[in-house]
């Protein structure tokens, strides 16, 4: 799940503080706005449409491919993303986001906190996110058929199940709490562990009390090329699928392992 600004599970503060990009870094960053906004301008109309024949998401993927161009971000693919999978990744950054998506055309999971944020709330129906209210114990029956459906109109569902960000240095620990909405697991739907790695995570990630337009303002005023290889995971099986508690300790047992086991990516 994405955090509220400023809200993250790392000790690791940037310690330049609030970003100093320059003048050249201002006009990189504007360039970068103008082309996400008119991207977005291009898309929507045509998703718009397309959702009135057809339920096939096919505009949000290549809406967040041309997200990933326009900032920098060149990801790189190891091992098979699964259909009808639910994705369990490790989660540095705001860019773990248009990655994924891009790259898989998953849907998302996320706290209904961040629903109020207008611009969101439009990048996030667009793509079928499931706004999920965690101390709302009134509405969680709606919420498991939400998930549920969202699972089956995108092909992929994603819960960032370390609840918040990291430096990219470790693993938090998987909260299963996050994984009550699909217990008991549909049979149909197999579990993946994926492991994010950024070239330079540090200086990408979004921790300690670093704002959250801070981050992005720093992101999109970088001139050189962001690099994310994904590791797609052997997806869970056996006894490993019995209850969430296994599911998110195994999960989180393949991600730790992945760390130490780089490999050739199969496409890029």
């Amino acid at each position: 799940m994405l955090p509220p600004p400023g809200q993250n599970g790392s000790d690791y503060q940037h310690p330049a503080g609030p970003a100093l990009i320059g003048v050249l870094g201002w006009m990189l960053f504007g360039t970068r706005v103008f082309l996400l906004l008119l991207l977005l301008a291009s898309v929507l109309p045509l998703l718009l449409i397309t959702r009135l024949f057809t339920r096939r998401r096919i505009w949000p993927q290549i809406y967040f491919r041309g997200v990933c161009r326009i900032i920098g971000l060149r990801t790189r693919v190891h091992g098979r993303p699964q259909h009808n999978a639910l994705y369990l990744p490790n989660h540095i950054s705001w860019m773990d986001i248009p990655a994924l998506l891009g790259t898989t055309g998953s849907a998302f999971v996320a706290n209904d906190s961040l629903a109020g944020s207008r611009l969101f709330k439009v990048l996030a129906d667009m793509n079928d996110t499931v706004f999920i209210a965690r101390h709302r114990r009134t509405t969680i029956g709606a919420q498991v058929e939400d998930v549920r459906r969202a699972l089956s109109d995108a092909g992929a569902l994603t819960i960032f199940i370390e609840g918040t960000t990291s430096d990219g240095a470790g693993v938090l620990p998987f909260k299963s709490a996050l994984l009550s909405a699909l217990e008991p697991l549909p049979d149909d739907v197999t579990v993946q562990p994926v492991f994010l790695h950024y070239a330079d995570g540090r200086a990408v990630a979004w921790v300690g009390d670093e704002p959250g337009l801070d981050n992005v303002k720093r992101m999109l005023s970088r001139w050189r090329a962001i690099r994310l290889d994904l590791y797609f995971c052997d997806p869970l099986d056996g006894e490993s699928l019995q209850n969430r508690k296994m599911m998110a300790a195994a999960a989180q047992q393949a991600v730790v392992t992945r760390m130490g086991a780089p490999s050739s990516p199969l496409h890029e």
